[in-house]
């Protein structure tokens, strides 16, 4: 006996909703991985995304009285007023968003023209000295960090390589990418992450284009094809890298000189990501918008 399916009604409150909804799972699908990664559990995420949840809801209502807050953040969140009272009350410090004097040395350093050969390449750099010296560099960024624990912390990363006969430091990598470090990868996961989530965030939920948050997609590659891709889109980043870093250089110190309020930030980034289609049949695309799932939701009746 065959029975036919019956189709819910849809509405475009019902669809937007939806359409949030898949959002905020595939935004959650890397982060399981990256917790079940690294060994955190289900319980301590979910006591962290109350408490985020918390902080969040009472950010919405700026100014307002403290009666009535608990019964306000609990109505937005669905928490117990209970939970919101406990939460509140256990809020944990705001995290540093201060740029690493490590990687803003490395920017410096590869940037710079001073800092440059006549092929627009980084310096060996005598160790100590003026300016051009690793020292002299050092020092322009903090005088908080002695610069030969700066230069221990960046050879034990990797990053340079002291050579103590001739007393100069070189760098051994063309960016700043901490590996084997896995304290700092994961800062540079959040910061990264964090900021572009947020653009995006942002951009849905004020109706507008504040932030540049933007891509381009292909399928059906070969794996041939995405190690010919790679260079190209480093090549590209190297040139906006190289070109900003000078630029925010010379704004900071115009600000600076005009008395002007330096509270902004901003981070400027790139990515790619790459992984196997689902080997189903479908036409070739590229395009500016979108993208293609690579597994298939259960729809629910």
């Amino acid at each position: 006996m065959t029975t036919a399916a019956t189709t819910e009604p849809t509405t475009p409150a019902l669809a937007s909703e939806k359409a949030s909804q898949d959002a905020v799972i595939d935004v959650l699908r890397p982060l399981a991985r990256l917790c079940l990664g690294q060994g955190i559990t289900f319980t301590v995420v979910a006591e962290a995304l109350k408490q985020i949840f918390v902080e969040e809801a009472a950010a919405l209502h700026p100014g307002a009285p403290a009666h009535g807050m608990v019964s306000r953040i609990s109505t937005a969140t669905g928490l117990t007023r209970r939970e919101v009272t406990r939460l509140s009350q256990d809020q944990p410090p705001a995290r540093s968003m201060k740029v690493p004097v490590g990687s803003a040395l490395f920017a410096r350093w590869t940037t710079l023209p001073e800092y440059q050969d006549e092929n627009g390449q980084p310096l060996v750099l005598n160790r100590a000295g003026e300016t051009p010296s690793f020292e002299a560099l050092a020092q322009s960024l903090s005088r908080d960090v002695h610069p030969r624990s700066l230069l221990d912390e960046l050879a034990r990363l990797g990053v340079v390589l002291h050579d103590p006969e001739r007393d100069t430091v070189s760098l051994t990598r063309s960016a700043f990418v901490p590996v084997g470090d896995q304290d700092r990868m994961l800062n540079l996961l959040g910061d990264n992450v964090g900021d572009h989530l947020s653009a995006a965030v942002a951009n849905v939920l004020q109706g507008g284009n504040r932030h540049l948050e933007q891509a381009v997609f292909a399928d059906e590659l070969s794996a041939e094809s995405l190690a010919l891709l790679y260079p190209l889109i480093m090549e590209r980043w190297s040139e906006l890298r190289d070109s900003m870093i000078p630029t925010l250089l010379s704004l900071i110190a115009e600000d600076r000189a005009a008395g002007r309020p330096q509270n902004q930030r901003i981070r400027i980034g790139i990515y790619t990501y790459s992984d196997a289609t689902d080997g189903t049949t479908r036409p070739a695309a590229a395009g500016t918008s979108g993208k293609r799932k690579n597994y298939t939701k259960e729809t629910r009746k």
